[in-house]
Order: C-alpha cells, then structure tokens, then sequence
C-alpha cells in the first residue's frame, strides 16, 4: 500500500521507518555526510545596491570574480520585498500541505508539459529515485502560463505571478551585470535569448529517514542561463569547490545565484556552471524555490565573438536551446557533463 503513493510526501507522511530500496544509493554513490565542509563564506555574498552608485565598477568586478571562479554567489539588496519572499515560501509550503486528491491534480510524468507536479526527476528513466516532490511551472509571459498554475491554494496565482515578476526583474539587472563584467555591451546576453524563457520549481524535501543513503537531487549542474534560488531556513544546498562539498547555509531574505551550462557557453568558458545537490535531513521538511532562465527554445547559442580570439579558441559549436535541453533530459542527472558533448573536438 505504502510503496503505491506516487508522491514521496504521501509516502513519508505514513512514518516509514526506513528508506524503500529504489531510493537507496551504491556505496559509492552517497552523500557522505561527514564529509562536507562547513562554512561561514561558502560563496560570495554581493551587496547590489552598489550597482546604483559610485561603487557599480567594483560591484561588476565581484560578480565577474564570483562567476568566473565560484560559479555561485548570493545576492542581498536585490529589490525584492521581504513579504513577497515570505509570502512565496508559505505559499509553497500551504501547497504541499493540501489533500492528497487535491494536489494530484496537477500531476503528470511528461516534461512537455508547463505546469507539472512530480517527483525525483526523471521517473521514467533513472535508475535511482530522489527524495523530492515538485511542482514545476513556466511563467514567462505570465499571461501564457497562469490559467494552467493550481487555483489552490486560492491565492497561488496571484502570489506567484508577483513573485515571477519580481524575480525576472532581479535577473535582468543580473544580465546586463555579467554581460558588463565581460567587457561585452550590457544588452548582449539579454538579446542573444531571443524571447527568454521562465520556469521555476518549488521543491519539496519531507524528513528521511535514512538522509546518509539517498540525495534530494544529485550532483549537477543546471542547463540553462542562470538560477535564482529561494531558499527556506532548513540547510541542503552543497556546492562542489577544489574537489569538496561545501554547505551552502541559508541567510535570510538572500538569493543564491548560479551559473547555468548557457552561460559557461556565451563566455567561451571563462565563467563556470558549478556541480551542486541538494541533500536531506532526518528532523526537518525543506523547501526551495528555483528560478531557471533560460533562452528561448529556437535561440542559438554559442561563444560571443568578442570573447573569442587567437589565445582564446571558441570553445562550443553553435546550438539551439531546444537542442542542449533534450539531450540533457535524456541523460539525466549524469556525472559526465552535458556541455562536453557540444565543445568543438579541437578546443
């Protein structure tokens, strides 16, 4: 009976005492817990009030530090109110509190579809389950999406709607930084997406049992532009650096931002889209709110051709969106990067 539940929050919430096998990891594939570093500066944390004074070059400066050798780096002073933060994260949390029935309603095991409820990642083609339920949404245009979002909870719409817009604020202001911090125009990398594309997550991690044995999400990196992530007060992030898991623990009202595999493209390689998972805890439910960017499906991507000369070679072929993201749905959550199927042989 337990092992029917097609979520895991339906499943967790019957008490199981011990993780069921298909989430069980090899040996040599586990968190190994006691092994992660802890730190108080794990990735950089950037102050981008300075981007609006006399401070905007060295501001450019950090972020193209933090893009070119962290991969990650968390934003405060971004614009966004503390109560559409608040408001976000209960409204996600009122979501996975609903009715078995009720949230089920938004389940499907196809990617093809823009409004989805799953779990793990790919159901239909991993061979180890992840200890996730999520809600996936697109929402840009908003207009295109927000009929396809629940109507339950009766505010969903409206609070994400908000909180999509403002997010998608933050990441052009973030755009037009990197674009500066390589020496490219401010609009370069806003155009080479062609219309963009918006989707977000809210991820939903019960208590484990058994945390050591299984992962919230693997190592990987993320195949789009750039993420956005809202975190909750309840640790899971861990980002790889010289070879070691490091903590990413949450600060309040702050945004963690990534470098996606597009982006490692557009520079030729000099930024970097950084392995990361996300790991579970036996005493606490955690929430995260992802926001992927991305470009659009028929948008070519490729290295900027100011950043390619005779010492720097480019690096990737020419691609579309729609191209790299199959062949990474398809892979998976595979170790072996997606990116190094797309480098030129010779690079």
């Amino acid at each position: 009976m337990a092992f029917s539940k097609p979520l895991l929050a339906d499943l967790s919430s019957l008490g199981v005492k011990n993780v069921p096998s298909s989430y069980i990891r090899p040996i040599s594939d586990r968190p190994n817990l006691s092994d992660v570093e802890m730190s108080d500066a794990a990735i950089p944390l950037i102050d981008l009030q300075g981007l609006y004074g006399p401070n905007h070059s060295l501001v450019i400066a950090q972020i193209g530090r933090a893009c070119q050798f962290d991969g990650f780096f968390q934003v405060k002073n971004h614009g966004i109110p503390e109560d559409v933060i608040d408001t976000i994260l209960h409204t996600g949390t009122d979501f996975f509190k609903l009715p078995e029935s009720e949230r089920l309603k938004s389940y499907s095991d196809d990617p093809a579809k823009t409004t989805r409820l799953s779990t793990s990642f790919n159901v239909k083609t991993e061979k180890f389950s992840n200890w996730r339920d999520f809600l996936r949404l697109h929402c840009y245009p908003v207009e295109d999406y927000i009929q396809e979002w629940p109507s339950n909870p009766p505010s969903f719409r409206k609070n994400v709607a908000e909180y999509c817009t403002r997010v998608r604020g933050l990441v052009l202001t973030l755009l037009e930084a990197i674009s500066e911090s390589l020496g490219l125009k401010s609009d370069y990398i806003d155009k080479a997406l062609s219309k963009h594309g918006q989707h977000m997550a809210i991820n939903y991690y019960p208590p484990c049992p058994q945390p050591e044995l299984t992962y919230g999400l693997p190592e990987h990196s993320d195949p789009n532009l750039i993420t956005i992530l809202l975190q909750d007060q309840v640790p899971g992030l861990q980002v790889l650096r010289n070879g070691k898991w490091v903590a990413v623990d949450p600060i309040p009202n702050t945004f963690i931002v990534n470098i996606g595999d597009q982006m490692q493209v557009i520079s030729n390689n000099r930024y970097k889209s950084v392995l990361h998972r996300a790991v579970v805890n036996s005493d606490k439910e955690r929430l995260s709110i992802p926001t992927f960017y991305c470009p659009s499906s028929d948008a070519v991507i490729g290295p900027a051709k100011d950043l390619i000369d005779n010492d720097h070679p480019a690096v990737y072929k020419h691609f579309t969106y729609a191209e790299y993201y199959e062949i990474f749905w398809n892979r998976g959550l595979e170790k072996e990067c997606c990116l190094d199927l797309f480098k030129i042989s010779s690079a």
